[in-house]
């Protein structure tokens, strides 16, 4: 997408007061990165579409009421990229994501493949020892190794999988080895079809989890009536507002720390999945810090 040359190139198109590094709360962390893509390869141009698309949002939110930029968004350089093999740039993540939470700021990955989650959990998790995970995705993500790697985007979850508290959300995609470790470690797995039927279902597991929450997200989660643009969708996923309402309520709940975005895989002129995208980030902002009564 062409961008106006006078909007500044960073998450928000936002002026130096709201993006600077010492000023801003959230810390945006692009990884474009998908050398481990086992379907359609294209996620590593991701975090370039999220961050023009989101130039051109309103910055004010009409559902809280409020401006969440203002306080501060720095769109910091991309961490990695394909020449790295998968663990270092997992290694690369966890590093710069530790730094920018040793900074006191919250940060925010886009990536890029599911991958790039690992490295930023594993930090999240060293600075909060009782983290626990909400995963968004179709897919189970819990494989052990797949394709040689257990550092690809199918191993994501497998991680975390029973080490700490996770819940996984709208999973509509898994492989009988993944079944076999859900119901071994008993985890908590809400399918799409359940969530979208009864979504307090979801809620009574977060009251199960842990104080603090990360939230990882990969936008295969989606329906792909609105998200198409996935390296490896699947039908039948949940939908904009009761995704909303959902994240809406774990913030106010539970003690969000950081969260990632990630799968999206551009599609050239069709420009609403980016925006989806992007605007999904501010949301999810805005929730943490404004809405419900919060200004922390």
């Amino acid at each position: 997408m062409s961008a106006h040359p006078e909007i500044p190139r960073n998450y928000g198109g936002l002026d130096p007061q709201h993006s600077s590094l010492e000023t801003s709360r959230i810390v945006l962390l692009p990884v474009p990165y998908d050398r481990t893509a086992s379907y359609m390869k294209g996620t590593a141009k991701g975090p370039e579409a999220i961050v023009d698309a989101s130039r051109y949002m309103e910055l004010y939110d009409d559902e809280i009421d409020a401006e969440p930029y203002t306080i501060g968004i720095h769109t910091a350089p991309p961490v990695s990229g394909n020449d790295d093999p998968p663990e270092v740039m997992t290694r690369k993540v966890q590093e710069a994501t530790a730094r920018y939470l040793d900074k006191g700021k919250m940060p925010v990955v886009i990536g890029g493949e599911h991958s790039v989650a690992v490295g930023a959990i594993m930090a999240c998790h060293k600075k909060h020892p009782k983290l626990s995970v909400i995963q968004f995705d179709a897919h189970g993500d819990l494989r052990s190794t797949y394709e040689g790697s257990e550092f690809s985007h199918a191993c994501a979850m497998h991680h975390f999988a029973g080490r700490l508290p996770t819940l996984q959300l709208g999973i509509r995609s898994i492989s009988r080895e993944e079944r076999d470790l859900i119901r071994e470690k008993r985890l908590m797995v809400i399918p799409a079809r359940d969530f979208i039927a009864r979504p307090q279902t979801a809620l009574e597991a977060v009251d199960r989890l842990t104080d603090e929450i990360y939230l990882t997200i990969d936008v295969d989660y989606f329906d792909p009536a609105i998200m198409p643009a996935t390296g490896t969708p699947e039908p039948g996923g949940p939908g904009w507002y009761e995704t909303l309402a959902f994240i809406r309520e774990v913030c106010r709940r539970k003690r969000l720390v950081g969260f990632d975005v990630n799968e999206l895989r551009p599609l050239g002129d069709d420009v609403a999945p980016d925006f989806l995208a992007a605007k999904l980030i501010y949301k999810i902002i805005g929730y943490r810090f404004f809405a419900d009564g919060r200004r922390d």
